[in-house]
């Protein structure tokens, strides 16, 4: 195929939506994601309030949802999508299998970086008689920020080529232009471009996702 103004416009057009996918799915992943990994650092036998029986509620649902591949999980949760959204393609539709897809793995990092804290800090705030809120909200989240903005770095990343698998069924970005233009019609310069401009993207979100976790390192600061 011939470059032209249309197809420019059609390449801008996938960033945009891939762009959308991918912002939105991470902030709602972290809406769902963020205080499910709270809960799962909190609850576990080692944390500030443990317990053992909500603490294996949340530890099955991430474990069932994350052993599930992206793929399958998009067309499992196709009438889900249809119900909430009204229809089970596009970019917008493409969002609901993406936070349910993020949310227990953030969970996952989110509890990793909070067991990283130092229990002395921990023991610390708690002798001064903070309550568990408090520890949490000013000690555990503060003090594990530096792992917390890595590990979104890191699912901002994951959730964009999550966005680029969903174009298999229509969901829109870039993901879809391959499998449209690249695989079905054999466009191999089609195909190029878009493969280029989604590392360009994970490159440009690595990088903006170190430079803040290296400015929020209190080592640095």
């Amino acid at each position: 195929m011939m470059w032209s103004s249309e197809l420019t416009q059609m390449i801008l057009t996938g960033i945009g939506e891939t762009l959308y996918m991918t912002l939105v799915s991470t902030l709602l992943g972290y809406l769902f994601g963020l205080p499910m990994g709270i809960v799962l650092a909190v609850t576990d036998a080692d944390g500030i309030k443990p317990n053992a029986f909500v603490y294996k509620i949340f530890d099955f649902i991430s474990n069932v949802i994350r052993s599930i591949p992206f793929l399958i999980l998009l067309i499992i949760l196709i009438p889900f999508t249809r119900l909430l959204i009204g229809k089970s393609y596009g970019s917008t539709a493409t969002i609901v299998p993406l936070v349910v897809a993020a949310a227990p793995y953030i969970a996952r990092m989110v509890e990793s970086s909070l067991k990283e804290v130092d229990h002395g800090v921990i023991e610390a705030a708690r002798s001064m008689g903070a309550s568990t809120f408090a520890i949490i909200t000013r000690v555990l989240l503060v003090e594990a920020r530096t792992s917390l903005i890595t590990g979104a770095t890191i699912a901002t990343t994951t959730i964009l080529g999550y966005s680029a698998m969903a174009g298999t069924i229509g969901g829109g970005g870039l993901g879809d232009i391959a499998i449209r233009y690249g695989y079905y019609r054999y466009e191999t310069n089609i195909m190029l471009v878009t493969v280029i401009l989604l590392i360009l993207l994970v490159q440009i979100f690595q990088t903006i996702g170190n430079k803040l976790s290296s400015h929020l390192d209190k080592r640095k600061l």
